[in-house]
């Protein structure tokens, strides 16, 4: 026995050094090499202290039917549902219309794991992007809350409570009528 265990134990240090072997990029090498990127400077003068928000109340002007019927990087267009008012004054009036773009869609899962989509890059006119709430996500229903419960129910009768692994979650939905919100942090630098 022991004879057996060391023969595997020789053959496994013998035979792994020979798999490690540098990996050289052709594509990288040939195409980063007349590149310089442009260097960012860092966000140094901050104050994030202040809890005065705005809420920026919004409504899509399409329908997103699920996370299937869009993609990443498509654009979108947000309405401005009610005046946006800070200090007596009007920031943004109602109707203003507001270019989004969706950064992400996660399809649903197994388990009732649920879809998700989220909104991003949300520009409105004479407002500063670093005071406003960057992604807005919307996701589907939730059936895992249901499903985790049922899934430990059924195993006392052993195939069916892996069956339940086959339900998945619900669709990323967003409603002309559903109307978001969004804050805006007028005191922040």
């Amino acid at each position: 026995m022991n004879k057996i265990i060391f023969t595997a134990l020789l053959l496994f240090s013998i035979t792994l050094p020979c798999f490690s072997e540098i990996v050289k990029d052709d594509f990288a090498d040939a195409y980063f090499t007349n590149i310089n990127p442009p260097r960012t400077e860092p966000h140094l003068d901050y104050n994030y202290e202040s809890t005065v928000k705005v809420p920026i109340r919004l409504h899509i002007t399409e329908d997103v039917k699920n996370e299937n019927s869009v993609y990443e990087g498509q654009p979108v267009t947000f309405r401005v549902v009610s005046d946006v008012v800070y200090k007596g004054k009007i920031i943004i009036p109602k109707g203003t219309t507001v270019p989004a773009r969706i950064e992400t869609t996660i399809s649903s899962g197994m388990n009732g794991i649920p879809a998700s989509i989220i909104f991003g890059d949300f520009q409105f006119e004479n407002i500063d992007a670093d005071k406003i709430d960057y992604t807005y996500e919307r996701f589907g229903q939730d059936r895992s809350l249901w499903v985790f419960p049922l899934k430990w129910a059924l195993t006392i009768l052993p195939p069916t409570g892996s069956l339940t692994n086959f339900i998945k979650g619900g669709h990323a939905k967003l409603k002309t009528n559903k109307i978001i919100e969004l804050n805006y942090y007028p005191e922040w630098i």
